[in-house]
C-alpha cells in the first residue's frame, strides 16, 4: 500500500483550491470530498422525502364525529381541534387574551414558562414545587424507563 502512494505523484486538487488530491478521494483534496459525500448524502435524502410526499397516503374513510373531526383516537382528534382554532384565529385576526401565570395571574406575556401540567407560568412559579403541579413525573420517568429498557428473560435450563 505504501508503494502505490510512491508511484503516483502528488496532484493537485480538482476543484483548484490549493491542496493536493489523492486517487482515492477522486483526486480531491479531503475538504473537497467531504464535501462532495455530503452533497451527494443530502440530494439522496431529498430525493427519498420527495417520493415519500409524491405517493398518497391510503385514503381510509371513517365515521365522523359530531364536532366534524376525521380521527380514529381522541389524542389526534385534540390535534386536530387544536390546529383548527389556532388557523381560524390567525383568519379572524381576533387579538388572544394576554397569558397570565396560572398562579398568582401575573401577565408574562411571551416568557411564560409552559409547564407539563399545561399551565403558563411566571419565573417564581415555574418549578413544579412552587405552584403545586399534579403532573406525576415520577409515573413519567418510570414509563420512559420502561420503554427504553424492555425486560428481557431466557429460557429455562433443563436439569441434567
Amino acid at each position: 500500500m505504501a508503494e502505490e502512494h510512491r508511484c503516483h505523484p502528488p496532484r493537485l486538487c480538482n476543484n483548484n483550491c490549493g491542496f493536493f488530491g489523492s486517487p482515492t478521494t477522486q483526486n480531491l483534496c479531503s475538504k473537497c470530498f467531504r464535501d462532495l459525500q455530503l452533497k451527494e448524502q443530502q440530494s439522496s435524502s431529498a430525493k427519498l422525502v420527495l417520493n415519500q410526499t409524491l405517493v398518497p397516503p391510503p385514503a381510509i374513510s371513517q365515521p365522523s364525529t359530531p364536532s366534524g373531526l376525521i380521527a380514529a383516537d381522541s389524542s389526534s382528534s385534540i390535534a386536530v381541534d387544536l390546529s383548527r382554532a389556532v388557523v381560524e384565529e390567525e383568519k379572524s385576526g381576533s387579538v388572544a387574551e394576554p397569558k397570565r401565570c396560572g398562579n398568582c395571574r401575573k401577565r408574562v406575556g411571551m416568557t411564560g414558562f409552559k409547564c407539563r401540567c399545561g399551565l403558563t407560568l411566571c419565573g417564581s412559579h415555574r418549578y413544579p414545587e412552587k405552584h403545586e403541579c399534579e403532573f406525576d413525573f415520577k409515573e413519567m420517568g418510570r414509563e420512559q424507563i420502561a420503554k427504553a429498557n424492555p425486560v428481557v428473560k431466557g429460557e429455562k435450563l433443563r436439569k441434567i
